[in-house]
């Protein structure tokens, strides 16, 4: 099981636009349009998140439009 922050947010949506660098955009299922990166511990493992694919995105209470994809969906 996932352990999560009481203090973040993480919300499931889809991956629309990938750029350079570990960035993407991505739709959650609320309809909002998040920039996300890629998590340390899934660049270590060498986990790849490509275009369509499901994503877990944490994100700060503070600043609700960045977030950081944590995982990847099967």
């Amino acid at each position: 099981p996932r352990m999560s922050r009481s203090d973040h947010l993480e919300l499931d949506g889809v991956v629309t636009n990938v750029y350079a660098g570990g960035n993407f955009n991505v739709k959650t299922d609320a309809g909002a349009e998040i920039r996300a990166s890629l998590a340390g511990r899934m660049r270590k493992n060498r986990i790849r998140v490509l275009l369509g694919d499901r994503v877990t995105v944490r994100l700060s209470p503070y600043d609700l439009t960045h977030g950081v994809i944590t995982y990847r969906h099967k």
